[in-house]
């Protein structure tokens, strides 16, 4: 098999003129009104393009558009002359947002971290089109939070407010509130509350600040303390022995597919546990059903 694989793209970008430019789709006139377009024409209208437009020849010095048409209709609007394209090679409309790898919080903050260094929190919101406050929010994030606790959620969708809730906890309980929300995969703000409220006095930062009438009774703190302490070391156990336990049982259901598919067998187990038998078809046919869809995920 030949190892070449054929480029989708022109490695150079090139600069074409807007009105060589042809839509793929009808653009919807609804979409000027979407928050993601009046961040692109806010992006554009203070730094210029920053993607270029992704286009394919289609003869006569035009080119179609496979992807860009926000950019395509905001640049029309301001009577921009030229914009930097890249030349596709495939006449198709897959682009690399149909497989979007979404910017986790963590992401945005150190997004944001550069470009303070060469931006003011003016020009990055205008930029953004966001008010001046939710750049200082994302700017200090992750203030006050662990390093192990930061690695273990630097690629999670995070709410911001669990960050702040994460803030309310000594280092050593936010690295394991973030074990719990990896292993439950549960990022948002009512999730991290709830295990603020789970930990014991000892592990938190905020013990003065909190309200005696929104207190929970010392009887309901200390079981919700064992039960959150309980969820963590079963957490624990679950991570140290899920590899293992996962080969077993592939294992074991590819030997158990095996016997079953032997007639003779079958026919056994139809006449005399026709029960076991149709139990033991009922799991094999959700191993292979789980099975597919991790493949189909990777």
């Amino acid at each position: 098999m030949s190892s070449s694989v054929k480029a989708s793209f022109r490695p150079q970008v090139v600069v074409l003129k807007v009105g060589q430019l042809v839509p793929s789709r009808e653009f919807d006139a609804r979409e000027r009104n979407h928050e993601k377009y009046k961040q692109i024409a806010s992006t554009i209208a203070t730094i210029g393009v920053i993607e270029p437009l992704v286009v394919f020849p289609q003869g006569r010095g035009q080119f179609r558009v496979l992807d860009g048409h926000k950019r395509l209709d905001i640049l029309l609007s301001r009577k921009t002359a030229e914009v930097d394209c890249i030349i596709a090679t495939d006449d198709e409309a897959y682009t690399y947002n149909r497989r979007v790898n979404y910017l986790s919080p963590v992401g945005e903050h150190e997004m944001i971290l550069r470009a303070l260094r060469h931006n003011t929190e003016d020009e990055i919101a205008t930029a953004l089109n966001v008010d001046v406050d939710t750049i200082r929010k994302k700017r200090n994030l992750i203030n006050g939070i662990c390093k192990e606790a930061i690695e273990l959620l630097k690629d999670r969708r995070v709410s911001s407010d669990a960050f702040a809730i994460l803030r309310k906890m000594k280092p050593v309980r936010q690295a394991e509130a973030a074990q719990l929300m990896v292993a439950s995969q549960m990022y948002s703000k009512r999730f991290a509350a709830a295990l603020l409220a789970g930990t014991r006095a000892d592990m938190r930062l905020d013990v003065e600040n909190v309200s005696s009438s929104k207190a929970l009774p010392h009887e309901r703190r200390m079981r919700l303390e064992a039960e959150t302490e309980s969820l963590l070391q079963n957490a624990k156990a679950v991570e140290e022995s899920y590899g293992t336990e996962v080969l077993t049982l592939s294992v074991s259901c590819r030997y158990a597919q095996k016997l079953v598919a032997n007639p003779r067998l079958r026919e056994f187990m139809r006449e005399r546990h026709p029960e076991f038998l149709a139990e033991l078809d009922s799991l094999l046919a959700a191993f292979e059903s789980e099975s597919a869809a991790v493949s189909a995920a990777g």
